[in-house]
């Protein structure tokens, strides 16, 4: 029987890396109370919550705005916390918003092997103030990783990087 873990509303969330660039593991983490969860996630995981965030951020400013007070949040540590021991790898997140609640939650579900056993999951839920600053601090995370090649987009890894476009193709 799959579990479901609540945290209505986190006194921390993020997403983080631990390890070398090009080696890097990923971890969403929420903390409610004493209780702290890690769920280890793939970085383009990690890079799609972050861009669905902005365009949620975006889409939710048109329709109700926040006032100045709701937008100044302070500075929030969203480093890591320790032990890094991640409950389960996640297979699939989704994002959401609650009109009565004003809160955004996370939703993330575990990877799962078999077909036809029900994943766990773990819903992590914050204000909507944070989401600005919470998907700003995953595209930074994300954006820590390997350089990018300028001609053909693929990682450079520390040790040297062989480019397809180098040697005079195109495709």
């Amino acid at each position: 029987m799959a579990h479901h873990i609540e945290f209505n509303s986190v006194s921390h969330l993020t997403i983080g890396a631990v390890g070398e660039p090009g080696k890097r593991h990923f971890y969403l983490q929420g903390q409610q109370e004493n209780k702290l969860i890690s769920l280890r996630i793939e970085k383009e995981q990690a890079r799609l919550l972050g861009s669905s965030m902005l365009l949620l951020w975006d889409e939710l400013l048109k329709t109700a705005p926040l006032s100045i007070s709701q937008l100044r949040t302070a500075i929030r540590d969203m480093r890591l916390k320790e032990p890094i021991e991640p409950l389960f790898r996640v297979g699939n997140m989704a994002l959401g918003y609650d009109k009565l609640t004003d809160k955004i939650v996370i939703i993330a579900y575990e990877l799962i092997e078999s077909k036809g056993e029900e994943p766990n999951r773990v819903s992590f839920w914050c204000t909507r103030a944070y989401l600005r600053e919470f998907a700003e601090h995953i595209m930074e995370v994300i954006n820590n990783g390997r350089p990018i090649c300028g001609n053909c987009g693929k990682p450079i890894d520390p040790d040297g990087h062989f480019c397809p476009r180098s040697n005079g193709h195109t495709k």
